[in-house]
C-alpha cells in the first residue's frame, strides 16, 4: 500500500484529479448560466455533464501514462482545454443521439414513431374537479349543475398557485366515483373536487367536497343552501376555500377576481349557464350556436355582464370564422360583444380571450391576437382553451416550434384532453407532414376515447396522403356518414374523390346541400360541392356540373359578408369560375389568394392556383409550382398528386410523373 500511495505521489495524480475537478466545476457553472439565459434544452446539458465525468477518468490514465515528465511538459492551460473539448464534444454527442425521453418535452423537426406524453408527476396543489350530479328532481335543469362546475374550474383556473386539469378530460368520469386514487393517477394530479347540485324553483343546494386522492382523506366539505337571487359568487368562495385548503397563495389581483360577481341577476346567470353547458356539451356549431342563443337571453336581462358578452363575441366568432349562423355571427355582432365586454371590465381574463378572438377569427390580425391572448393566460394560467388559443394562432403565423411547444405543455398539463390531443394532431403535426406522430397522438386518443370519430377520420386523411385508400376505408368505417363536422365531412368525400366514386360523392353531398338554403351552406357544404361539380365535368355530366356550380354562385352571392373569410373554403372560390370555364378570372382571382398572410391558407390557395392553371391548359405555369406545394406546410404529398382527379390534365406530362415518385417530405422549417 506504501508503495502504490508513492507511486501515485510521484506521478502527481492527486494534483492532477484536483486541477480537473477545480476546472470541470467552474466550467460547468459557467455553461450552466450560459444554458439557462438561452434556455439550452436539458438533453444537452445532462450530456455535457455525462462528458465531464468520463473526461475525469481519462485525465486520470493519462496522468498515469505520462507520469511525473508528462505532468511537467503539460500546462494548466493544456489540461483546461483537454476538459473543454471533452466536454464540449460528448455534449454535441449527446445533443444529437437520439433520446426519446426528451421528444415529450422538445419540439422536434424529425418524425419519430411515437411521442406519447405522460402526465407530470402530481404537485399537492393540483386539482380535478369531477362532474356534479346533478340531484334536481326535473332533469331539465342538468344544465345547472354542468355550469356551476364550469363556472368553478374558471375560477380555481385564475389561480396561479394552482395546477387545474381541464373540463374535457374530467367529463368522462363519474360525479362520485370509487376508484379516486386511479383517476387521480390518470390525471396526474393529487386532488379531486366533488359536487352535487339540487335546484328545485327558486331554491339551490350545492354540496361540496374536496378530497386528497392518493390516502381518500377529506380535506375540505361545505353545503351551500341558496337562492337564485343569492347563489351568485359560490364558485368564488369554492375556488377561495379550495385554495386556502390547499395552502395556495393568491395574489392580491386574483383573490380580487376570485371573489368578483359577473352577475346579481338570477335569470342573466341562469341563462349563463345555459349557454356554457350547451357550449361544452358537443364541440359542434350546432352547440355553439345555441349557446349563443342563451348567452344573448343573458346580456338582454344583464347589459352589464362582462362574462356572458366576451362567451359571446367568443362563440359567434367561431361561428363567423367557419361559416355558420351567418346571419347573425357577422363582423359586426362579434366587434360590439368584444368592445361592450371591453368597456365594462377591460382587464378580464375572458375579456382579453374575446378581443384577442375578434382579432384572429375576424379581422385575421394574427400578432395582435397573439398579444391579447398571452394576457388572457397570464390572468387566468390554467385555462386549457386560452393556451391552446395559441397554438392555432402560431400555426397560421408559421410559428412551428413555437405552436408544437405550446400544444406539448397543454398536453403536459392535461394528459387526458382528448379534443386537446386529436386538435393538435390534426392542427399542427398534420400539417407538417409528420406522420408518424400524428397517428401515435391520434391512437392515444382512441385508448381514451374509443367512440371519438374525429380521430379516425384524421387517421383516414394520413392514409390517404400516404396513398393508402384501403388503410383510410378502415379508419372510416368509425366515422359516421351523415356527419357535418369539418374533418370527418372531408375526408368522406375525399374517399369517394380519390376512389372515382361519382355515385358515392353525391350521396354524401347533395341530400346535404338539398336540405339548406343558399344561406344555409356549410363549409362542409361548400367544399362537398366543388368537389362534386368538377367531378361531374370529370366524368362525362357537363349540365350536372353547371347546376352545381350555378348553385355556389348564388350561395356564395347570398353570404352576407362574403365567403372570403370563411376558413377552408374562401382559397376555393376559383375552382367555381374555373369550373364554369372563366378561367382568366379563376387565375386572377387565385393569385388574389396568394396575398394572404395566413400559412395554411398559402398552401391551399396554391394549390387551388396549380390546379386552375392545370385546368386552364397552361402545363408550365401549374407544375412549377408543385414542387413547392410538396415541400411547404399544409401542402401536398405525391400520393395526392397521384390519386386526385383534380390533377388529371397534367397527368401524362414526364414532369409530373417524376414529381409522384417522390417521397413525402416533413416541413423541417425555411432555409437557413
Amino acid at each position: 500500500m506504501s508503495g502504490l500511495l508513492a507511486r501515485l505521489k510521484e506521478r502527481k495524480l492527486v494534483q492532477w484529479a484536483l486541477a480537473y475537478l477545480a476546472g470541470a466545476w467552474v466550467l460547468l457553472q459557467v455553461i450552466g448560466l450560459i444554458g439557462q439565459q438561452f434556455d439550452w434544452p436539458q438533453g444537452l446539458l445532462r450530456g455535457i455533464t455525462v462528458a465531464a465525468g468520463v473526461g475525469f477518468f481519462i485525465v486520470l490514465v493519462l496522468a498515469w501514462y505520462h507520469g511525473e515528465r508528462g505532468a511537467q511538459r503539460v500546462s494548466g492551460t493544456e489540461l483546461l482545454l483537454v476538459t473543454l473539448l471533452l466536454i464540449i464534444g460528448g455534449g454535441l454527442l449527446w445533443r444529437f443521439a437520439p433520446h426519446p425521453a426528451d421528444s415529450a418535452s422538445q419540439p422536434t423537426t424529425q418524425s419519430t414513431k411515437s411521442v406519447v406524453f405522460s402526465p407530470p408527476p402530481a404537485s399537492d396543489k393540483s386539482i380535478a374537479v369531477l362532474p356534479f350530479a346533478n340531484l334536481s328532481d326535473d332533469k331539465a335543469n342538468a344544465f345547472f349543475a354542468d355550469g356551476m362546475q364550469d363556472e368553478i374550474l374558471t375560477k380555481l383556473s385564475k389561480i396561479s398557485a394552482l395546477r387545474v386539469i381541464s373540463r374535457t378530460s374530467t367529463q368522462r368520469y363519474a360525479s362520485a366515483p370509487e376508484n379516486l386514487a386511479e383517476i387521480a393517477r390518470q390525471l396526474g394530479v393529487a386532488n379531486i373536487l366533488e359536487g352535487s347540485v339540487q335546484k328545485s324553483g327558486n331554491a339551490v343546494h350545492i354540496n361540496v367536497q374536496l378530497i386528497g386522492a392518493a390516502n381518500d382523506k377529506h380535506l375540505w366539505a361545505e353545503s351551500y343552501n341558496r337562492t337564485l337571487d343569492d347563489i351568485f359568487g359560490v364558485e368564488g368562495e369554492v375556488a377561495q376555500a379550495v385554495a386556502d385548503a390547499l395552502k395556495a397563495t393568491l395574489t392580491g389581483e386574483e383573490r380580487q377576481v376570485v371573489a368578483s360577481k359577473g352577475t346579481e341577476n338570477a335569470a342573466a346567470y341562469e341563462a349563463y349557464l345555459r349557454g356554457r353547458s350547451m357550449d361544452n356539451a358537443s364541440y359542434s356549431f350546432v352547440g355553439t350556436q345555441k349557446a349563443v342563443d342563451n348567452y344573448l337571453v343573458a346580456v338582454h336581462e344583464d347589459p352589464r355582464f362582462a362574462q356572458a358578452w366576451a362567451a359571446l363575441a367568443v362563440a359567434m366568432s367561431n361561428l363567423y370564422f367557419n361559416g355558420y349562423d351567418g346571419a347573425r355571427s357577422t363582423e359586426q355582432a362579434v366587434r360590439d360583444a368584444a368592445d361592450t365586454a371591453a368597456r365594462l371590465q377591460p382587464d378580464l381574463a375572458e375579456t382579453l380571450w374575446a378581443r384577442g378572438g375578434y382579432l384572429y377569427w375576424v379581422r385575421r390580425d394574427f400578432p395582435a391576437a397573439l398579444e391579447l391572448f398571452k394576457r388572457a393566460l397570464d390572468k387566468q394560467p390554467g385555462d386549457l382553451d386560452m393556451l391552446s388559443s395559441l397554438f392555432f394562432i402560431e400555426r397560421r403565423m408559421g410559428r412551428w416550434d413555437d405552436a408544437l411547444g405550446h400544444y406539448r405543455e397543454a398536453l403536459a398539463r392535461d394528459p387526458r384532453n382528448v379534443s386537446l390531443r386529436v386538435q393538435g394532431a390534426c392542427e399542427i403535426l398534420f400539417w407538417l407532414r409528420r406522420y408518424d406522430e400524428t397517428r401515435s397522438q391520434l391512437e392515444e386518443a382512441l385508448k381514451t376515447a374509443p367512440d371519438d370519430t374525429t380521430a379516425p377520420a384524421c387517421l383516414a386523411l394520413v392514409e390517404q396522403r400516404r396513398g393508402n385508400l384501403d388503410a383510410a376505408d378502415a379508419w372510416l368505417a368509425r366515422v359516421p356518414k351523415d356527419s357535418g363536422d369539418y374533418y370527418e365531412g372531408l375526408v368522406l368525400i375525399d374517399q369517394a374523390r380519390f376512389r372515382r366514386d361519382l355515385a358515392a360523392l353525391t350521396a354524401l353531398v347533395e341530400p346535404r346541400a338539398v336540405r339548406r338554403t343558399d344561406a344555409e351552406l356549410t363549409n362542409v357544404d361548400y367544399i362537398g360541392l366543388i368537389r362534386l361539380g368538377h367531378a361531374q365535368r370529370q366524368t362525362g355530366h357537363p349540365d350536372l356540373a353547371r347546376a352545381t356550380f350555378d348553385r355556389l354562385q348564388r350561395a356564395i352571392a347570398a353570404q352576407p359578408a362574403g365567403i372570403d373569410h370563411v376558413v377552408a373554403v374562401g382559397p376555393l372560390t376559383p375552382l367555381v369560375d374555373a369550373g364554369l370555364g372563366h378561367y382568366d378570372r379563376a387565375i386572377a382571382a387565385a393569385r388574389h389568394q396568394l396575398e394572404t398572410h395566413d400559412v395554411l391558407e398559402l398552401a391551399t390557395s396554391t394549390t387551388v392556383l396549380a390546379q386552375v392553371l392545370a385546368l386552364a391548359g397552361d402545363r408550365d405555369a401549374a407544375i412549377a409550382l408543385l414542387p413547392k406545394l410538396l415541400e411547404m406546410p399544409g401542402g401536398i404529398t405525391p400520393a395526392l398528386l397521384t390519386l386526385d382527379p383534380m390533377w388529371d390534365p397534367l397527368r401524362d406530362d414526364p414532369r409530373f410523373i417524376a414529381l409522384t415518385k417522390l417521397p413525402v417530405k416533413e416541413y423541417k422549417g425555411p432555409p437557413q
